[in-house]
């Protein structure tokens, strides 16, 4: 039973880091097509959101009473992913790499068990925090190209920094969502979420709009909200919360080390980039992370 519910797990988070890989290649198609990164989001978000609704408006009106008294809660999550991580992503895209951002993600994981253990909401155990830690050098690895000048001549602009800021509050929901068991379905707390999130989009659409940028109503627009909507939205949420769910914050979060394999992959695929050895040098080093950090110990650590 436990080996099967693990499978799910692994299933739901493998499938979510492919779906989040495509979103940073997508997401800087987007600004090359400058389309405005707020309002995409803004109606990734709107579109995910009447998407739901039919499936889940039933049980937000018979818990309409429980929601409420758990309001400021599932605000706190909806503005850390919805409206904060979400945005910050699109916008960054437009000053740095795809590279860099999956650089970045890499770290949620190490920003979970710092927040899930600073909270009391899961305990770290040694095999996780060198998972960890084996994961972040594979990752070092890909990135730099296994170069050392590279990883000494990084410049971060703005783009990078304001990554750092989505990809804390990213952790911050991962982390918070475990805080919790939930009297809502999964599909139901997702549409709750988003609603609340959303809710703190419409000011900064405006805004947005108001400096004039405007989305283009082109091909280019409709094929990005598209992919956006559905599978990074809509599905990767799920997948994400779903995985939480099964095996915990801190395992679930150790997946994201997926992604800048997935990234590379794509790249092939659409850029033509080549399979490099510190492609594979890294993966061995991620997977093994991945690997470790899936063990469990007797003496967990706080």
């Amino acid at each position: 039973m436990q080996k099967s519910k693990n499978s799910l797990a692994y299933l739901l988070l493998i499938l979510t880091t492919i779906f989040w890989s495509g979103n940073f290649i997508v997401g800087k198609a987007a600004s090359i097509y400058e389309i405005p990164p707020f309002s995409l989001n803004f109606y990734r978000w709107f579109f995910a959101c009447l998407i739901l609704m039919p499936f889940t408006i039933k049980e937000l009106i018979r818990k309409k009473n429980y929601i409420f008294a758990n309001v400021g809660f599932f605000i706190i999550l909806g503005i850390t992913s919805i409206t904060i991580f979400n945005s910050i992503v699109y916008y960054s895209l437009y000053y740095t790499q795809v590279i860099s951002g999956v650089l970045m993600i890499s770290t949620i994981p190490v920003w979970i068990i710092f927040i899930s253990s600073l909270l009391n909401i899961e305990k770290t155990n040694v095999f996780q925090i060198f998972g960890v830690i084996l994961s972040l050098i594979g990752v070092v690895f890909i990135i730099s190209k296994a170069n050392i000048d590279i990883l000494k001549n990084l410049e971060f602009n703005r783009g990078d920094l304001t990554m750092i800021v989505a990809m804390f509050s990213w952790a911050i929901y991962s982390a918070l969502l475990k805080k919790k068991s939930y009297e809502v379905s999964q599909i139901t707390l997702l549409q709750i979420v988003i609603i609340c999130g959303l809710i703190f989009l419409i000011p900064i659409y405006f805004i947005e709009m108001n400096m004039g940028h405007m989305i283009k109503l082109e091909k280019p627009f409709y094929l990005t909200l598209t992919y956006v909507v559905i599978f990074p939205g809509l599905a990767s949420f799920f997948f994400w919360i779903k995985g939480i769910a099964l095996i915990g914050a801190n395992r679930a979060g150790i997946f994201l080390h997926l992604m800048p394999i997935f990234g590379a992959i794509m790249a092939m695929i659409i850029f033509d980039e080549k399979f490099m050895f510190y492609h594979f040098l890294g993966a061995i080093f991620i997977i093994s992370g991945i690997t470790l950090s899936n063990k469990k110990n007797i003496n967990n650590v706080k």
